[in-house]
């Protein structure tokens, strides 16, 4: 156990004896290496794909878009969609986030393939994500 983690004053073996905490989820923090490779579920519990990556606001340290890995054989051939986070809701059920999309609506919505050149960050991009999706969903906050 390194430095960092244990108990000031305590000694190594004291130090291995403390309960661990959580450092990468809570009732209502996640870090963002548990959210990639998340399952995305779509309208009526259906399986979209899964999280590939996040893409956050480094100025105002919000999550921006949670990018859907959707199709392809075994991570090849699949695109990539960037929801905007605001989309998207945990289902402690499921295990997974849900959004409210069919496959079907995704056949339209801004994609891009992984080999592409794509500036997430571009207003004209953002304006085209945003305006696809629509309002965001309301999402309960918990433990906030």
């Amino acid at each position: 156990m390194s430095d960092m983690n244990r108990t000031p004053g305590a000694t190594p073996s004291e130090a291995s004896r403390e309960p661990h905490l959580a450092r990468d989820e809570t009732l209502s923090l996640i870090s963002a290496d548990k959210v990639e490779g998340t399952v995305v579920y779509g309208a009526g519990g259906h399986r979209l794909g899964m999280i590939e990556t996040l893409m956050i606001d480094k100025m105002r340290g919000t999550v921006e878009y949670a990018v859907l890995a959707y199709g392809g054989v075994l991570g090849f051939g699949a695109r990539y969609y960037p929801l905007p986070w605001q989309q998207l809701r945990y289902d402690i059920e499921l295990g997974g986030y849900v959004v409210g999309l069919a496959e079907e609506d995704l056949r339209e919505a801004p994609s891009y393939a992984p080999e592409d050149t794509v500036d997430l960050a571009d207003a004209d991009w953002g304006e085209r994500v945003h305006s696809y999706y629509g309002p965001s969903v309301s999402t309960p906050r918990i433990g906030l």
